[in-house]
Formats: structure tokens, C-alpha cells, sequence
């Protein structure tokens, strides 16, 4: 065989994917390693040979069988991740085998390689590493699409954000302050609060020692806040409708406290408020993909002149991912906790 032959041979073994690849799913509410089928890219989607994955939250509550994935996506829990795009759907022309990206999924994150629709997909941001743009997505596509979208945030009003050091807290910091609005936070320790403060918040309220409702309207001389973003719900919820000032916008993105509320209609009738919120994974694509867009328009740029960094608090292997449900849980994390996977 010529040699030309040889080395084209060896260069495509070389770059052939393999059968199976090794995840992080769920066996009896906990995370176990296993190997599973790679899976194949449809029409519009990109395969990623992902080098790491966010964790979040609603990875947990599908882990305990309280958030099943949508229709058709994947079992294996991870909702964003980073990596490299090695095999292209059909009809898939914007972006080409090697790019570099991060992305939002419907599931599938934890394992080696993972399928995404093309438009989720954003490219890596200058000058950030695989693990850092691992935490981006689900972060970022949340606070814009609530805080700027449905909570219609603008320049120069205030903001009040519960929990304030999470990851989507800690996001929510540095982009509301980007866009030039007042920042109030919401956290459970004094370190907590102090990471906040340097973040960029005007103020952070410790709720274990104050009441918010009365530190608020305190530090705003009665008038409240413009947005509420909640992610805490159940009896938050009364309590938010009176730090807000007339016409102002109550935004729900979980309900960790509870989804039962009870609300006095007469303070959003009297100050004519807006209560609102969304849910991101079972949005369609056409819809993640606008909010794509939007952030690679408005926050990417920032991300690569570092005006915004995603706070990583811990980083894992794949195979401690069970140890990384039970840091999150925890509640002492600031920022964002990644799962290194290669």
C-alpha cells in the first residue's frame, strides 16, 4: 500500500470515534459510573467530545427523581458543558469539526461526549479554559432571559437577587451591574455576603441574622427594589411583593421553599406589580437559540474583555460526581461547581 494511503488510513483511525463512552447516571438516586453507547448527532446537532460539564441544581432534583428529562433527551443528568465539536449533524453548516464551544443541553452533560443542538452552541470566549466555559451557559441563558427579558431589568433601576453567591447569583451580580443597575443580595453567611459585595452588590443581606423585607425597604428609603429574582419561593414570596416599588417586576426561576404561595392581590393591584418567571430545559430550541444569540451580541464580549467571569467555587473528576451533588447540596459553595471530565 502507497504511503500516502498508509498515513490517510492512520490518520482516520486516529480521529474515529469510539463506540462507547463513559457518564455519570443515575442509579437509585445516586450518581454512578457506567459505560453507554455514543450517542449519534440528528439533523441540526453537533457532537461534543466534552471536556467538562457545570452542575446545577436541577441535576440534583433528577438525580432524587423529582425532575425527569423531557421527552427524547437523555437520562444522564447535565445541563451545559464545554468542549470540542467532532461529528456534525445534517444540515449543520455554522459551525465545523474542532470549533471550540460551550453550550446549554437538555441533558446529557456528564459524560464524554454529548449531543447539542447547533444553535445552542457558543463559541469558547477568548482567553477562557474548557473548565471555566463549562460554567457559562445555564447561568448566563438564565439571568439574561429573566432579568432582561422577562424582567425587562434597565439602567439605573435596583435589583434585589436571592442567593446571591450561587452561580446563578454570582452571574446575576455581574451582569445586572454591566448594564448599570443598583444590586441587593440575599445570602447565608457573612463570607458569602462579602463575596457578593466584591462582585460588584451595592449591598448583601445575611437572612439567617436580618430580615430582607426590612433591610431593603431601609436601604432604598421605602421605596423597594424595581425587580425581585427569586429562586427560593414558598413564603419568599409574600415577602418579596412588599420590598417591590410601584410597577415592579417579581421574577420566579425555582422554588426551593415550596411551589404553594399565598400572595395579598391587594399589594399588586395597589402597586400595579408583575408577577412573572420561565423554565429553561423544556423551552424548544427555536427559543434557546434566541437566547444564544442575545448573549453572544451582549455578554460574550464582556466575558472576553473579563468585565464578567464565571466564579468557579470547585472543580471534580466525572467519576466524583457524586461528590459534587453533595458539595452543592451543602450550601457552601460560591460560584459554580465543575465536573472535569477530561
Amino acid at each position: 500500500m502507497p504511503k500516502k494511503q498508509i498515513a490517510k488510513k492512520t490518520a482516520a483511525k486516529k480521529h474515529a470515534l469510539p463506540a462507547e463512552m463513559k457518564a455519570a447516571a443515575i442509579h437509585d438516586h445516586a450518581l454512578v459510573i457506567e459505560t453507554r453507547p455514543v450517542p449519534k448527532p440528528a439533523a441540526g446537532e453537533v457532537l461534543v467530545r466534552v471536556h467538562a460539564a457545570g452542575v446545577n441544581r436541577p441535576d440534583i432534583l433528577q438525580r432524587k427523581g423529582l425532575y425527569p428529562p423531557p421527552a427524547g433527551i437523555s437520562d444522564i443528568p447535565g445541563l451545559e458543558i464545554a468542549g470540542e465539536v467532532v461529528a456534525l449533524g445534517k444540515g449543520v453548516t455554522a459551525l465545523k469539526k474542532g470549533a471550540k464551544v460551550c453550550a446549554l443541553v437538555a441533558g446529557g452533560g456528564y459524560a464524554e461526549y454529548c449531543v447539542v443542538p447547533a444553535v445552542q452552541c457558543l463559541p469558547v470566549p477568548n482567553g477562557i479554559d474548557m473548565v471555566t466555559a463549562a460554567g457559562l451557559c445555564e447561568t448566563h441563558f438564565t439571568v439574561w432571559t429573566n432579568l432582561f427579558d422577562r424582567g425587562q431589568l434597565k439602567k439605573g433601576e435596583s435589583v434585589l437577587i436571592h442567593g446571591g453567591a450561587s452561580g446563578i447569583g454570582t452571574t446575576a451580580i455581574q451582569v445586572a451591574k454591566a448594564f448599570g443597575a443598583k444590586i441587593f443580595v440575599t445570602a447565608g453567611t457573612e463570607e458569602k455576603a462579602k463575596a457578593c459585595i466584591k462582585l460588584g452588590a451595592t449591598a448583601a443581606i445575611n437572612y439567617r441574622h436580618k430580615d430582607f423585607v426590612a433591610e431593603i425597604m431601609a436601604l432604598t428609603d421605602n421605596r423597594g427594589v424595581d425587580v425581585v429574582l427569586d429562586m427560593v419561593g414558598g413564603d419568599y414570596v409574600g415577602r418579596n411583593l412588599k420590598v417591590l416599588a410601584p410597577y415592579g417586576r417579581h421574577v420566579s426561576i425555582a422554588m426551593q421553599k415550596g411551589r404553594t404561595v399565598e400572595v395579598d392581590l391587594f399589594q399588586i393591584m395597589s402597586k400595579r406589580l408583575i408577577m412573572t418567571g420561565s423554565t429553561l430545559r423544556p423551552q424548544p430550541v427555536s427559543v434557546k437559540g434566541a437566547i444564544a444569540k442575545d448573549l453572544k451580541k451582549n455578554i460574550w464580549p464582556l466575558i472576553a474583555r473579563k468585565k464578567i467571569r464565571c466564579v468557579i467555587d470547585s472543580i471534580y473528576t466525572l467519576d466524583e460526581a457524586q461528590k459534587a451533588h453533595e458539595h452543592l447540596e451543602a450550601g457552601n459553595h460560591v460560584g459554580k461547581v465543575i465536573l472535569k471530565v477530561i
